[in-house]
């Protein structure tokens, strides 16, 4: 019985790793095709401290488990969500109180910035250092100590 927990636990702990490589290959594979330039959005944005910019759909199931990432990274650091194509202020507003969301967003209904920032898929995470020049760009989930990780990095 102990070996096959043995086996069992190597089988799954190598199939979260190859899939761990797989996702962020894919990742760098998007990201790619991202524009990469300083941030240029009209926000008001804390000086002398990183940027996290996540674009998201209230549509999207990725989004919808990497919300809560979001919300943590928020509580600490400047983070600026744009909801692409997902209904009206209030139909957003309505989705995050119902998920217990706090984060700010602005409200792209039309694609503006998504078309700007050449955003083909969802999520999508740009992060700023403190002189608003692009240090990261990831496409699909990113995890709360990933995102840590990456704005601690931002900091320096």
């Amino acid at each position: 019985m102990k070996e096959k927990i043995k086996y069992y636990t190597k089988e799954i702990v190598l199939f979260l790793v190859v899939m761990t490589i797989f996702a962020n290959v894919i990742s760098f594979y998007k990201s790619y095709d991202l524009v990469k330039q300083p941030l240029d959005i009209n926000y008001e944005f804390k000086k002398d401290k990183p940027i996290l910019i996540h674009f998201w759909a209230t549509w999207c199931p990725t989004c919808k488990l990497e919300a809560s990432n979001i919300q943590r990274i928020s509580q600490n650091y400047e983070v600026l969500t744009i909801a692409v194509n997902s209904g009206s202020n209030k139909d957003i507003k309505k989705y995050m109180k119902e998920r217990g969301l706090s984060f700010r967003f602005i409200n792209d209904a039309d694609g503006y910035f998504a078309t700007k920032f050449n955003i083909s898929a969802y999520p999508t995470t740009f992060i700023y250092d403190k002189d608003k020049n692009l240090v990261f760009s990831d496409v699909g989930y990113t995890s709360t100590l990933g995102l840590y990780a990456r704005m601690l990095w931002a900091e320096i």
